[in-house]
């Protein structure tokens, strides 16, 4: 086995069941479709419903194709999309500790799926059974690029977050006195 062979399906091993995992629970954890959906609301991602699907499907999609190494770098572009869309959304002004709800998890997952990208899915992946390998900076950037366009083209269309009221000002007149 190649070392970069092995580092790609560590790798896949692990970001790819982990990104299914947080797709999972989306739909069937504690709060299931209906929490994530009211979380998603009070986000300001609009239609919530409508986002907290496609945020389910979309990461246990890209977690299957890059546990099984299947249309590199796409699984890796859509992996950066959802972190992007989660750290301006969730994360954003936290930080960067995750343990206060900084971006730290976000930025880490998502720099591990352009590495990955970039890497390639490696001979024990179905892209490479098929002889299908793309890796290198093109892809790389790619699964950067893409992820991130989309990301803003979806924030751009859907994220409508409530405003908090401006601070109240004094009034000029008294100011003047």
């Amino acid at each position: 086995m190649k070392g970069h062979d092995a580092a790609a399906l560590v790798l896949r091993g692990t970001l790819g069941p982990m990104l299914f995992a947080h797709g999972w629970n989306k739909v069937a954890g504690p709060g299931g479709l209906k929490g994530t959906t009211g979380w998603f609301e009070a986000l300001g991602l609009r239609p919530a419903g409508v986002h907290a699907r496609m945020a389910a499907g979309t990461e246990m999609a890209a977690g299957i194709g890059i546990t099984l190494g299947a249309a590199g770098p796409l699984p890796a572009a859509a992996a950066v999309g959802l972190m992007t869309v989660a750290a301006r959304t969730d994360h954003r002004g936290k930080g960067f500790f995750v343990f206060k709800g900084g971006w730290e998890y976000v930025g880490v997952v998502g720099g591990a799926a352009v590495a990955l990208a970039g890497l390639g899915n490696g001979r024990y992946s179905l892209d490479g059974l098929l002889r299908r390998q793309r890796a290198g900076v093109g892809p790389a950037l790619l699964a950067a690029g893409l992820g991130a366009a989309s990301a803003a083209a979806l924030l751009a269309v859907c994220y409508r977050p409530e405003r908090e009221p401006d601070a109240a000002r004094p009034d000029e007149t008294q100011a003047d006195h």
